[in-house]
């Protein structure tokens, strides 16, 4: 019998709410001190697992109008506040974005949540923000495109996109060897979750875990500038822990843009 059909939208909306739920044991949500010190002049803000944003890449920030795109969980939404800017957080995820709403009270900073869909935001109005920033998120969306146009469309002329992605090349190799730090060729890029059989993604994603994509470096950084974004900086990153392929080349890529 054939795979029943997924709604992506609705399986990674449930799997972030899981993740929600086990707090800070996965993503660390901003403390009050790290916000004190932010007010201070002393942040950090990531995209990617270890390297920060340059500072010129998001400052001015006082008074900007941001959105933070699929970043519910309490990280990078706190520290712009501190900063002074004008915050929306959009995520699937409204245990995520729990997260923000909670810490703005706490806090008394200037950051409003709203439930969307990266790839399609209706909600938003054309030209609204100064600055958008998109911790690696895209990972979770079948199609990149639509995810850049819909950023395109949502930033003021000369605004500025932040964002971090998987060098597609990570979904190159067989996931369960790789945990075992065995490196075997296996998939076609672009990748998806989906090309699975039910049986090996149960086992190996399980019920909890979003389904991810890895897309070609033409939709991920040409997919930008046949939007019309002009990209302006760029950095690799890899993930901070004993991951094989990461000891061996950097895997994740951060870029920054202007609406030109």
């Amino acid at each position: 019998m054939p795979d029943r059909p997924i709604d992506v939208t609705q399986y990674n909306r449930k799997a972030w709410d899981h993740v929600a739920d086990q707090g800070d044991d996965l993503y660390h949500a901003m403390t009050p001190e790290q916000i004190e010190r932010a007010k201070a002049g002393d942040w950090r803000i990531r995209v990617t697992p270890t390297k920060a944003v340059p500072h010129e890449w998001i400052l001015p920030a006082k008074d900007q109008d941001v959105l933070c795109l699929a970043a519910g969980g309490g990280q990078q939404a706190p520290i712009l506040a501190a900063l002074g800017a004008n915050v929306i957080v959009a995520d699937l995820s409204e245990k995520q974005l729990q997260r923000d709403a909670e810490i703005a009270d706490r806090e008394g900073l200037p950051i409003k949540t709203i439930v969307a869909d990266m790839a399609s935001m209706p909600e938003i109005k054309e030209a609204s923000f100064d600055l958008v920033i998109n911790p690696c998120s895209v990972i979770f969306c079948p199609d990149v495109r639509p995810v850049w146009r819909e950023v395109y469309r949502v930033l003021k002329p000369g605004g500025r996109f932040i964002t971090g992605f998987i060098n597609p090349i990570y979904y190159l190799f067989d996931a369960a060897k790789m945990d075992r730090g065995k490196l075997k060729a296996r998939h076609k890029i672009p990748y998806s979750d989906l090309q699975l059989d039910a049986e090996e993604r149960e086992k190996l994603i399980g019920p909890d875990r979003p389904l991810e994509f890895g897309h070609t470096l033409t939709d991920l950084i040409a997919g930008q500038l046949d939007c019309g974004f002009q990209i302006t900086g760029f950095f690799e990153d890899r993930w901070g822990d004993e991951d094989r392929l990461s000891s061996m080349i950097d895997v994740f890529v951060a870029t920054s843009a202007v609406k030109v």
